[in-house]
């Protein structure tokens, strides 16, 4: 089976190709990204193309796909939410509307965590039936809730194509550590400084707990829903549940209480400011994710993590320290030259042309 990898070389994706690589149910890897990566991974073949509306004709490289695997996503620029709205759904759009006239029979798509609506109290885990309406405030979980809403009306016109919706919580690598930190938290956190007992505290919200798992965990379970007869939605994470307490065990340092209005007014600053890539709307939505079960995913994928939270959160804190990273455009390390990611960075912060003149060319 030929299986076409979108994103394929982000966090997700560079573990997912690996995975599919290595599964004798898959005779070819087709990995798509804007730009083809140095990074080779052996029984994977690349492609460039962009998922945006006018981009790279896609039904080419569909062509004879047994299932398109979509992880392609923008986290930024955070300050002009309609071009990650371009890429993020209508780019989606685009990829489930072509995958769908390619004959392509299954269709896998990285949905979220965030999809889901604010959690119940008493940190109740939901499962898959959980309401996805996201939480308003932020693009990331805006645009992952209503892709759920697109979904919905997909499969009542495409009945035939098997579709598979994953909702991992966060993912974590060492490989990624670099990227997550530049995306997130962006130069006020050097990654060298995140090391047990040189942090002097962690800040501690009313509230904050999540939960994580390791990419690669999360690409077994992708690559099992790719060849199993299964449709619906899929929790991802694993276990224990993770809060600062945690953390702070893992860095061997003090937790410091804050008050949450406070300290989200100073986040806020710091990203109007352009202190923090992080837009105040993603800490409003973290606070209130719900706890997920992933006892469908055991149940029906035959799906366990091999992997912890913590240990998860151990390799991405080793990853920050060592400036962690892989020859791809979005994973190369902090310690690597990155003049090209440098510049895409810039133009997409400075862009030229009016975001709403984008929007109406993209229809």
């Amino acid at each position: 089976m030929k299986v076409v990898v979108t994103g394929a070389t982000g966090n997700a994706g560079t573990s997912v190709v690996r995975c599919l690589a290595a599964d004798p149910h898959v005779t070819e890897v087709l990995g798509l990204a804007r730009r083809v990566p140095r990074w080779r991974q052996p029984g994977v073949r690349w492609a460039a193309a962009d998922v945006d509306p006018g981009g790279t004709p896609l039904g080419p490289l569909f062509a004879g796909a047994g299932a398109v695997l979509h992880l392609a996503w923008k986290f930024q620029p955070t300050h002009d939410p309609l071009e990650t709205w371009r890429t993020n759904v209508l780019g989606s759009l685009r990829v489930f509307e072509e995958a769908a006239a390619a004959g392509v029979p299954a269709l896998v798509h990285a949905s979220s965590v965030g999809a889901y609506a604010p959690g119940p109290p008493y940190d109740r885990m939901v499962d898959e039936s959980w309401p996805t309406h996201g939480w308003p405030g932020a693009a990331y979980t805006r645009e992952k809730a209503y892709l759920e809403r697109c979904l919905d009306g997909f499969e009542a016109r495409y009945p035939d194509v098997r579709v598979v919706r994953m909702r991992p919580a966060f993912l974590f690598k060492e490989v990624s550590a670099s990227e997550q930190r530049r995306i997130f938290a962006g130069p006020l956190l050097p990654g060298r400084l995140v090391r047990p007992g040189l942090l002097p505290a962690l800040p501690d919200l009313p509230g904050l707990r999540f939960q994580a798992l390791h990419t690669d965990d999360a690409a077994a379970a992708y690559a099992a829903a790719v060849r199993m007869p299964v449709r619906g939605a899929f929790n991802l994470a694993a276990e224990p549940v993770l809060d600062v307490a945690a953390l702070a065990r893992l860095l061997e340092t003090r937790v410091v209480r804050l008050p949450l209005r406070p300290a989200r007014a100073a986040l806020a600053a710091a990203w109007r400011m352009h202190l923090v890539p992080a837009p105040p709307g993603l800490l409003d939505a973290l606070l209130r994710l719900p706890l997920m079960s992933a006892d469908r995913a055991r149940r029906e994928l035959g799906w366990e993590p091999r992997h912890s939270s913590g240990e998860a959160m151990t390799a991405f804190l080793r990853g920050l320290r060592e400036g962690a990273g892989l020859p791809t455009p979005p994973l190369a390390g902090d310690r690597a030259p990155r003049a090209a990611d440098v510049a895409d960075a810039a133009e997409a912060e400075a862009v030229a042309e009016p975001a709403a003149e984008r929007l109406r060319r993209a229809g």
